[in-house]
């Protein structure tokens, strides 16, 4: 009874400083919203060294730093705060759009002066032009517009001559290959970044931020520094290792969900009756499924069709199907145990 007792004790002034811890962080989050992200950054090391001096779970100090980063997240996107008047200025080409709209909050966050450039408008609060033809010099040009139509930009930036530190956020790096080349050949300082996350990410811990250096040292690593002191993991590649490890990561991933999905879907049972008798693997995996075909489907069709690596990864999705449903007809048992055996190692060595 004494152990039960010191429990809940225990547990009782976990919850009193939960409660305060709440209050100081929605104070936090109205008197300082750009610092969240360095705040993110600090309960991310605490909940390491935690873990480092032993007595603390691994996965159950990385989901309470989650937690409590979440308690700073406005529950609505506030106007930005109105930056200094030394501040640095970004140009954010394609703000309207959610991507767009995130990396300007994102960047306000930082301090930055940001103007959206976007015919369709800019978010509440933000300077607004609708070409960015007609917006002032920036020391940053952030374009992120649809892939097509970022080539496009690039090009006509470099037609301009434009000046500030240039980089595109687009999910493939392959379309992009000739707009970043103008931009080379123009004398423009160019990088290229891929957020791996969507502009529904309210924190950044276990997130990645993949920055391809095209030629310019200085631009790339300004373009990195936006990330400094946040809990992202900054990732260094180049434009074609990046294309092809995309192949797989969105590309094989989003069209694996998508095949799972149409499967189900044609298999003429319907919604109601799986559920019933669904299994834990089932709604794990059609919780993935779900994710993937809610998102933009011309965005996701991009990314299969516009990668010139993506071809490789759906032949390896079909020949690894096959491979499966070969062994199954043939009876072949450890063949199959092997294939199981062989994903095994593969995960369990990834950590």
């Amino acid at each position: 009874m004494s152990g039960d007792h010191d429990l809940s004790a225990l547990d009782a002034e976990l919850f009193r400083l939960l409660a305060l811890r709440s209050a100081a962080a929605r104070r936090r989050a109205a008197e300082a919203p750009g610092a969240r992200f360095a705040d993110e950054a600090a309960l991310v090391r605490l909940a390491q060294a935690a873990v480092t001096s032993g007595g603390v779970d691994a996965d159950a100090a990385r989901a309470l730093a989650s937690a409590l980063a979440r308690q700073q997240v406005p529950e609505e996107p506030a106007p930005p705060a109105p930056a200094p008047h030394d501040a640095r200025t970004a140009l954010v080409i394609g703000g309207a759009g959610r991507m767009g709209a995130w990396l300007a909050r994102y960047l306000a966050a930082r301090g930055l002066a940001v103007t959206v450039a976007d015919p369709v408008g800019a978010p509440a609060g933000f300077e607004h032009v609708a070409d960015w033809r007609d917006a002032p010099a920036a020391s940053l040009v952030v374009v992120a517009a649809p892939l097509r139509a970022s080539n496009s930009i690039l090009h006509a930036l470099a037609d301009a001559g434009t000046p500030g530190v240039i980089f595109d956020v687009g999910s493939l790096k392959s379309p992009l290959r000739s707009g970043v080349a103008a931009l080379r050949a123009a004398g423009c300082r160019v990088t290229s970044i891929h957020p791996m996350f969507g502009p529904d990410a309210a924190t950044l811990s276990g997130r990645h931020i993949i920055v391809c250096d095209v030629g310019d040292t200085e631009a790339t690593a300004i373009a990195a520094g936006l990330f400094d002191d946040t809990a992202a993991n900054v990732v260094h590649m180049s434009l074609e290792q990046h294309d092809r490890v995309i192949a797989y990561i969105l590309g094989l991933s989003h069209a694996l969900n998508i095949a799972f999905v149409t499967a189900v879907a044609e298999s003429g049972e319907g919604a109601p009756r799986l559920a019933e008798l669904s299994s834990t693997t089932f709604e794990a995996q059609l919780g993935v499924a779900r994710r993937v075909v809610r998102e933009n489907p011309r965005l996701y069709f991009e990314i299969q069709s516009l990668n010139d690596y993506g071809a490789e990864a759906l032949a390896a999705l079909s020949y690894a199907v096959e491979k499966v449903r070969s062994v199954v007809r043939a009876g072949d048992e450890e063949a199959f145990c092997r294939l199981m055996a062989q994903g095994h190692a593969f995960v369990e060595g990834r950590g």
